[in-house]
């Protein structure tokens, strides 16, 4: 099995930056981020996998995905905070090998609990 846990949510300021993680045990090769805002669906900001890196339109270049093979953990840098982006953000993971893309939530088998991420202006 799969298991993941997020942390690193918290409230910041506009303009300020928060890394989030997610500690991953299991063999996985798709990883994710995705965000809810309340009221709104649940949407995705970026992925990698064994060809890359994808991301949302709303966060690109001021976010950046990566990971930590040595400890099994997966990031999501964040810069630029905007209040839009206050939400929920989870992490997610799949053990198939094929294209890994932030959009593809239905490719994600496996979810983290969420770390709550507040933005204010």
């Amino acid at each position: 099995e799969v298991t993941l846990v997020e942390s690193g949510g918290d409230s910041v300021q506009a303009g300020g930056s928060l890394r989030l993680s997610c500690k991953v045990s299991g063999f996985v090769l798709c990883m994710g981020w995705f965000r809810q805002a309340p009221g709104k669906a649940r949407e995705g900001v970026a992925a990698i996998g064994e060809q890359g890196k994808t991301y949302a339109d709303s966060v690109k270049g001021r976010f950046t995905i990566s990971k930590d093979s040595d400890s099994n953990t997966l990031f999501l840098q964040m810069d630029d905070l905007k209040r839009e982006d206050t939400a929920t953000y989870y992490c997610a993971a799949d053990s198939r090998l094929g294209p890994c893309v932030y959009y593809d939530q239905p490719g994600f088998k496996h979810w983290g609990q969420g770390t709550q991420v507040t933005v204010s202006a």
